[in-house]
This record gives structure tokens, C-alpha cells and sequence, in this order.
């Protein structure tokens, strides 16, 4: 830590690590089985599943420059960013609940046209809260290894919510018993109250009081939707280092949501046991829970960017050697997950640690406070991969004859439609792992690049 870096108190810390409760959550939860409850309950085909899901995410890339645009105007005017934080924390339990209402017996396209209303609803919600979340760190912390503390601890409970979620909601819809409907909605409810109650308690640790130069006001600038992705579109072409990590997570955001997406289909149709889909998640997070501080101690000795070099690396050769699934599935898998699972805590800590640098590095600059509108565009460009995630593994289902059913109704898988299932959730991740490396090559900005506009 510099001598001008100003230490964060534990209280500032632990509040906005809460919000990563609900935005694991929610990252988490529709990624693990919105297209399985599409496809598997309300038969809805693995195409058309996919393209819903693909068309609310776009809806969601669409909005996050806005709101992020409109969240730095709220902050010059009023001086915080919490309003926005607390509408979408009260609203997103309710439309995630109606997300996973759906009537029984209602047929496959109007049961789809529902689900495409309410998670569009949802991810509105959840936009008006993650913009401004992810624009926090630029303003709570003012150095280099101060921001890596705040986004590792943020991680430890991203890794900590996720484990929660992905093992706990599969589990709270098994309460419905032969009633997938109402096993879904017991899921939908509880889930949906714990995302929103961590998303409520982090909106409190956004500063008041905050100023902001004029540029983030909007008073010498347009206003409109049009003036909003101009916005988005200066932020990307002025900024090398913003545009290379930006594309980095996308890709990486791509391989882990395939990866997502896939995991029910694997622990059904691979595995054989709707349990293995619990045992894998525990398998993929308990390491990173430890993995995630350890993260951090890498990055203050080696740079931000080699530890995100190695920690990607690591996830790259585990997902590439779960291949072997096709001709020997077992138990053997849960220890590969385990090694992608240590890699996916860097690769979430990491980048997250290196986006405040870039936005601070840009203000330093250009001296203009865009917080707002970096984490808008990055909202959309996480979401545009998690998103082509669960259409990529739709298209490679329906490509290699995944058959869709209603309810309970019993079906049987080809094998080249298991073949698909597995080269998805190996081969497919590993791959986009390695182009994201080519990427990353071309950050440029470093720890003393970083020092040195902190002492200007």
C-alpha cells in the first residue's frame, strides 16, 4: 500500500462484499437451471430455450449502459449511487419468483413466453443494482492494492454465494417432490428473498456526499438513450487497457456459462444422479473459498495480470481434461473440478480488482468521473458471455438431438446427445479459455503505471 492510499475499514469491506450474496446469486441460479426448467418441465425446445433466455440477456446488454450512464448522472446530482441499488434489490425477488411460476399445464410456447417476460423483468432488477455495484470500488478505495483487498474479500463471498445457490437451490426444488412446478417455486421464493436481502444490505455501504465532475452530470452533454451508448462507445475507444480486459472476461464469462448451463444436464445424463449436480458444485467452490485470498497474496507478488494469467491457465487444462467423461464418467471428475474451481477464484478476483484500476487510470487521464458508464459497458459485456454461454451449449444440444420433456415424463438421450453435453462442458471452455489468453496479452496497464496517478 502507498503512503496516499487510504485504508478501508472492515466495515466498508464486509458491507460491500454482501452484495456479492445476491449477485452470485443470481449469476448463479437462472445460469444453473433456467434452460434445464425450459427444457425438462416445461418442454420447450433446446432451441427455443435458448433463444429466450439469449433475448433476455440481450435486453439486459441493451439497459446496462443506460442505467450505468444515468447512475453517474444520480451520483453528480445527489451524490450517491444507493437509489438505484435499492430499487433493484426490492424489486428483483419478485419478478425472479415469477420467473419460476408458471402454471402447470400450460403449453410449451405460452410457458415460454412467460418465462421471457418475467427474467427480462428480473435482469432489468438486477441491472439497477449491479451497474453502480461494480462502480463502487473506484470510489470506496483510491489505491492499487487497497482495491485488490476490497474485490478479493468481494470474491470469498461471490465463491461462498455460489456454492450456496448452486448446491442449495437444486436441493430447495427437490422439496417439491414428483411436483417439479412447486419444487421450482419453493426454490424461486427462498432464493429470491436471500438474493435480495444481500443486495439491500450492500446498497448501504455506497458513499453519500460523493462529488462528481461535471462531465458524469450530463449537464454538457446529451441526455438520451443515444448520448448513453455514445457514452459507453467513448469509454471503450479511448481505453486500451479497459477494451483488452473487457474482452478477456467476456470470453471467459462465455466458457463458464456454457460450463453453468451444462452442469444439470452432466450430473443427469453423464453421472446418472440429479445429486451429482450438489457434489459437483461443492467440488468446484470449496476451493475456491480458499483459493480466493490466496488470489490476492499472487497478485501483490507477482501483478494483477500474471496471477490472472495462471489462475486462467489452471481452469483451462481442468475443464479440458474432463473430455475423458466420454469414454469413463465417475467420480474421478470431481477432481478436476476441484483444480478449475481453485482457477475460477482468480479468475473472478483478479479481473474485478483490475477494473477499478482502469476506471481510476481513465480518470487520471481524461479527468472526467465515468465510473458509472465503465461498469455499465462491462455489465453488458459479462452478461453478452454468460448469455452466448447457455445459447451455445442450446445450439450444440439441439445439434447433436437432445430430446426435451414435460413434468416427469421419462425420456432417453442418444449418445452422440451425451457426446454434446460433455465436449460442452469441457472442451468448449477450455477453448475459449485459451483465446481469452491471446487477449489478455494485450493489457498494458501495471502496478507502477497505476502508483504513479496516485501520487499525481
Amino acid at each position: 500500500m502507498t503512503a496516499t492510499e487510504r485504508a478501508l475499514s472492515r466495515k466498508t469491506i464486509v458491507g460491500y462484499a454482501l452484495g456479492s450474496l445476491g449477485t452470485g446469486g443470481f449469476a448463479t441460479l437462472p445460469g444453473l437451471v433456467l434452460v434445464f426448467y425450459l427444457t425438462d418441465t416445461l418442454g420447450v425446445t433446446a432451441l427455443l430455450a435458448g433463444a429466450l433466455v439469449t433475448v433476455a440477456k440481450i435486453w439486459d446488454v441493451l439497459i446496462d449502459p443506460v442505467i450505468g450512464a444515468r447512475s453517474d448522472r444520480a451520483l453528480a446530482r445527489h451524490g450517491s449511487r444507493r437509489g438505484f441499488m435499492r430499487a433493484g434489490a426490492l424489486l428483483l425477488p419478485v419478478f425472479f419468483v415469477l420467473t419460476f411460476a408458471v402454471p402447470a399445464g400450460l403449453e410449451p410456447a405460452a410457458s415460454g413466453l412467460w418465462v421471457l417476460v418475467a427474467f427480462v423483468l428480473t435482469a432489468t432488477a438486477f441491472s439497477l443494482f449491479q451497474v453502480p455495484y461494480i462502480a463502487l470500488p473506484a470510489e470506496l478505495a483510491d489505491g492499487y492494492d487497497q482495491r485488490t483487498r476490497l474485490l478479493t474479500w468481494r470474491v470469498v463471498v461471490l465463491t461462498a454465494a455460489i456454492l450456496l445457490f448452486g448446491a442449495g437451490g437444486p436441493m430447495l426444488r427437490r422439496l417439491g417432490g414428483e411436483n417439479e412446478y412447486l419444487g421450482y417455486l419453493i426454490m424461486a421464493v427462498v432464493a429470491g428473498v436471500v438474493i435480495g436481502g444481500g443486495m439491500l444490505l450492500a446498497s448501504r455501504v455506497a458513499p453519500r456526499g460523493v462529488g462528481a465532475p461535471a462531465a458524469a452530470s450530463g449537464e454538457h452533454s446529451g441526455v438520451g438513450i443515444r448520448e448513453h451508448y455514445r457514452a459507453g462507445l467513448a469509454v471503450l475507444r479511448r481505453s486500451q487497457p479497459f477494451r483488452a480486459l473487457l474482452l478477456t472476461f467476456m470470453l471467459q464469462g462465455l466458457a463458464t456459462g456454457v460450463m453453468l448451463a451444462g452442469a444439470n444436464y452432466v450430473a443427469v445424463w453423464v453421472l446418472h444422479s440429479e445429486a451429482a449436480l450438489e457434489l459437483l458444485f461443492v467440488a468446484l467452490i470449496a476451493p475456491a473459498l480458499f483459493c480466493a485470498p490466496l488470489w490476492g497474496v499472487i497478485a501483490r507478488r507477482v501483478g494483477k495480470e500474471r496471477g490472472f494469467v495462471l489462475a486462467s491457465v489452471l481452469f483451462g487444462v481442468a475443464a479440458l481434461s474432463l473430455t475423458a467423461m466420454l469414454w469413463a464418467p465417475g467420480a474421478w471428475v470431481y477432481l478436476p473440478v476441484a483444480l478449475a474451481g481453485a482457477g475460477y477464484a482468480g479468475m473472478q478476483s483478479l479481473p474485478m480488482a483490475m477494473l477499478p484500476d482502469v476506471i481510476s487510470h481513465d480518470a487520471a487521464e481524461h479527468g472526467d468521473g465515468q465510473a458509472g458508464t465503465f461498469s455499465g459497458v462491462w455489465t453488458a459485456g459479462e452478461t453478452t458471455g454468460m448469455a452466448l454461454g447457455a445459447t451455445a451449449l442450446t445450439l450444440m444440444l439441439a445439434a447433436t438431438g437432445y430430446i426435451e420433456s414435460v413434468g416427469a415424463t421419462a425420456v432417453a438421450q442418444s449418445d452422440a446427445a451425451v457426446m454434446g453435453i460433455v465436449l460442452s462442458f469441457s472442451a468448449l471452455p477450455a477453448a475459449l479459455i485459451a483465446v481469452s489468453l491471446l487477449s489478455l496479452r494485450r493489457y498494458t496497464l501495471r502496478k507502477s503505471d497505476i502508483d504513479r496517478k496516485v501520487l499525481v
